[in-house]
């Protein structure tokens, strides 16, 4: 569904040009050269950007921004041709967005509707997600009645209570994420924001900017102010995920924003202050990074204060009929199948080893549920992967032996830059990002 923008501006060249840049960037518009039609619109139709004129010529810009925010949650953004300080000021007063002076650029423009309507996105992820994990003391999708699962869960309602930093460490899938979620839920702090930042998944040029922020004209591109993470994410909680793969001059910023709750956006003088809680994740071993010289000593004894080790599954096998019944559940629902596994079948998806933990246990289950043309299904439905519960065959198909050899290439250079992601990527000639994709994809373990 595409996201909705209502324009108001009586310029008819303007509102034409606004109008055909705001639907070539793939939003739905409507437009109105004056506020009293617009406000009407606003009763009858779901936006989920507002852009108005402050001078129109039958209602003042400001009565309509004070309208909306009394009684909608949309984000207002005010254009003035005046660009007076007074003018700003009441419009972010009366709970305006922001502001911007005409003449402008379209680039700009644009840039600032996305702004608005990430904010929006965060906001309603965070309603979600607040209503997802509020029922339960351990959060709904965490299962788990082995030994190992029943230390992480008291240690989850211990922590909870806490402001402590945590650090949640296990394999890859093994619910690092939903954790965090979880212990941010079941504090004080579960009315505030959660922030999630995947810091492998950052470019590295940007990485400073999207935690921190930017000032307009701070580098190229910066055609405008830009909170960062940590500022979005102030009275509330901050998620670093795979916080090991942090460039070492981002970790010292880090560092001090643990330390001193401060920080200054790129380019900026004005030193922000921050409440923020800090929940970090990696997959690495710190100590062996710290050793590498590839992680600061003092940051990870900063992050270690808390930490939660989550066993991988292979190491909680009585916690696998539970996860089984829970994703088949899931996907009985989902597409409307009343599908169940063999005895055959859970003997195999029993005795495998899940090098993937409990993300591959979901996508095995989600494929086989899919895919199924019977209620029962057996094991030869289950992946070749499983065939003896350990150990693949070889594939003959071509596409499978060319993602092993690349598979198989990825390591090798992984090994020889020791797991530095940023120069392994430049070795492979791919980005950053790709280069997490296909880690990812392949299920790598770090070297």
């Amino acid at each position: 569904m595409k996201e909705t923008v209502l324009l108001i501006e009586d310029e008819k060249i303007m509102r034409i040009t606004l109008e055909d840049a705001l639907k070539g960037a793939g939003y739905e518009v409507m437009s109105f050269d004056t506020g009293g039609p617009a406000l009407q619109a606003m009763k009858s139709n779901r936006f989920d950007v507002v852009v108005t004129d402050v001078r129109l010529p039958d209602i003042d810009g400001f009565d309509i921004v004070r309208e909306i925010t009394e009684t909608k949650d949309v984000a207002v953004i005010v254009m003035t041709a005046y660009g007076t300080i007074k003018d700003a000021v009441e419009a972010m007063k009366l709970g305006a967005f922001d502001y911007i002076t005409k003449p402008f650029a379209l680039d700009e423009f644009l840039l600032l509707i996305e702004r608005a309507l990430e904010i929006k996105r965060l906001k309603e992820e965070n309603i979600r997600l607040k209503k997802d994990l509020s029922k339960c003391y351990c959060g709904p999708n965490i299962i788990g009645d082995s030994a190992e699962m029943k230390k992480v869960f008291s240690l989850i309602g211990k922590v909870s209570a806490t402001d402590s930093t945590v650090l949640i460490l296990g394999e890859s899938g093994t619910g690092k994420e939903l954790i965090a979620t979880t212990i941010h839920y079941q504090s004080k702090r579960k009315d505030r924001p959660l922030i999630k930042v995947n810091c492998a998944a950052l470019p590295e040029g940007l990485i400073e900017s999207e935690l921190f922020g930017h000032e307009k004209g701070a580098f190229t591109g910066a055609v405008k102010r830009r909170p960062g993470r940590f500022e979005l994410a102030d009275g509330g909680s901050i998620f670093l995920d795979e916080i090991g793969d942090l460039p070492l001059s981002t970790q010292a910023k880090i560092l001090r924003v643990i330390q001193e709750r401060q920080f200054e956006r790129i380019g900026g003088t004005v030193t922000l202050n921050v409440d923020v809680r800090i929940i970090a994740a990696t997959n690495k071993s710190l100590e062996e990074e710290v050793k590498a010289g590839r992680f600061r000593e003092d940051l990870y004894y900063r992050l270690n204060v808390i930490p939660i080790i989550l066993p991988p599954l292979r190491e909680r096998r009585e916690d696998i009929p539970g996860l089984i019944e829970f994703f088949m559940d899931r996907y009985r629902k989902k597409h409307a199948k009343n599908v169940r596994f063999s005895k055959d079948a859970v003997d195999l998806l029993f005795v495998y080893d899940y090098p993937g933990n409990v993300r591959e246990l979901e996508n095995i289950i989600e494929r086989c549920a899919t895919l199924s043309l019977s209620e029962v299904i057996d094991k030869d439905e289950l992946p070749p992967l499983m065939a003896n519960g350990r150990q693949s065959p070889k594939s003959l198909l071509l596409s499978d032996v060319a993602a092993d050899a690349e598979k198989a290439h990825i390591l090798r250079v992984l090994k020889t830059t020791h797991g530095n992601k940023t120069r392994t990527a430049e070795v492979l000639g791919i980005s950053r990002k790709t280069l997490w994709e296909k880690i990812n994809a392949y299920g790598i373990e770090q070297p």
